[in-house]
């Protein structure tokens, strides 16, 4: 469309055309051809000075499209069926993925609506039942890539662990009363299988075996819990108590605080810490020396306890001190496929890497009573804004990824 200017430019023209033909004098003409031209001129700039408000106009609009753009929704309309694992120290992170994958228009499901164990967590991710979560801990968790599905396949040919959420951050191991330890000078799981004194110190139902407090047995620690045992040739004299975890733990803190023999596993971060506290009412348990941890397992996927040992200084029995495991990778698992058909929630997950600080401080929280759903969704939202500047970097990688 031509500008409104221009056009009347032209009438101009026409009508001094007119008017010169009809006075007829050549020098009529020649002034009537310099007005117009003058006229053109001023027209002339005008329109360029209109077209350059054009172009201006349009770079502003484009500059507004790309504004919208940074903050499109690449998710919108994509369902995200989300889940946890069953212990309340990964419940965090679960309700801080979904929340950010809402803020890309992903609508997310409840993670507490799917909480599973990792026997159940993989298999499910692996058949597409649930997406992703966020409370895988390898390599010990590889084991149950070996999975099969009805169709013949296995777990592993359909989930992927994708970003650096926690790296080298989970601390395993086994805690033993502190006076208890002090008192007997103990210094090893070892040295409590050689001495059978030690032993019936934690034989609490008189079966002649030290009992060790350790996971559920739809986790993945119980079965390497069993095998370190076996490993090493204890399993006449030690084994593990299977049962809720809390339970288990209700009462080693109890036994603890009374100054009463007890030996508990467990991990690092959260808020359990705050209970059986290394250095106050309990103690790390090294396990022995490395040659009682180096390749002590039946498994390929547990093999990994020859890395040396943690830097506990006085909070463990002994120094050097060697748990039994290394420290664990906290990362997203998720549906492959999932992962291909949703770039924008893969490059989130890839953005992500959280502080074992920040994890702790909620899980004492949790711990402290702060322990509702609402509870956890308020600790990740309040997290968000707390780290908004970060959180945008990692969305915009996302939104750019789509």
């Amino acid at each position: 469309m031509k500008p409104k200017k221009l056009t009347l430019l032209v009438a101009l023209l026409a009508a001094f055309g007119l008017l010169a033909a009809a006075c007829g004098g050549a020098d009529d003409v020649v002034d009537a051809a310099g007005d117009a031209a003058d006229a053109a001129g001023d027209a002339a700039e005008e329109v360029a000075e209109d077209a350059e408000e054009m172009v201006d106009d349009v770079a502003d609009a484009a500059d507004d499209a790309m504004s919208d753009g940074e903050k499109a929704m690449p998710g919108e309309g994509v369902a995200v069926t989300a889940a946890r694992a069953n212990w309340s120290t990964g419940y965090f992170q679960g309700a801080l993925y979904s929340a950010m994958l809402a803020e890309l228009g992903y609508e997310v499901s409840d993670p507490s609506l799917n909480e599973l164990p990792p026997s159940n967590g993989y298999l499910a991710m692996a058949q597409g039942d649930i997406d992703f979560w966020a409370n895988s801990w390898y390599p010990g968790h590889f084991s149950w890539y070996e999975n099969e599905l009805p169709d013949g396949s296995t777990v592993e040919d359909h989930v992927e662990v994708i970003g650096e959420e926690l790296m080298a951050a989970g601390l395993e191991g086994f805690l033993v009363t502190k006076s208890v330890a002090e008192d007997n000078g103990i210094k090893s799981l070892q040295q409590i299988y050689e001495d059978d004194a030690l032993i019936a110190l934690f034989d609490s139902d008189g079966n002649g075996k030290a009992e060790i407090f350790g996971c559920p047995e739809d986790w993945t620690c119980d079965d390497i819990i069993t095998d370190t045992i076996t490993f090493n040739g204890w399993d006449d004299k030690i084994e593990q108590t299977i049962a809720g975890y809390d339970a288990m733990i209700i009462e080693s803190v109890a036994k603890a605080n009374a100054g009463e023999p007890m030996i508990q596993y467990t991990w690092s971060p959260s808020g359990y810490l705050t209970q059986l506290i290394p250095g106050d009412n309990a103690l790390w348990l090294n396990v022995g020396t490395i040659e009682n941890v180096l390749d002590g397992s039946t498994n390929p996927d547990w093999n990994f306890r020859d890395t040396g040992a943690a830097p506990l200084g006085d909070t463990c029995t002994d120094d050097p001190c060697f748990l039994g495991w290394t420290n664990a990778d906290v990362q997203v698992t998720a549906n492959s496929e999932f992962l291909a058909e949703n770039p924008s929630a893969a490059e989130l997950f890839r953005q992500v890497k959280l502080s074992v600080l920040d994890v702790a401080n909620q899980n004492v929280k949790y711990t402290n009573g702060e322990d509702t759903e609402d509870d956890v969704q308020r600790h990740a939202a309040e997290w968000i804004a707390e780290n908004r500047e970060l959180v945008d970097t990692w969305l915009d990688a996302a939104r750019a990824a789509a």
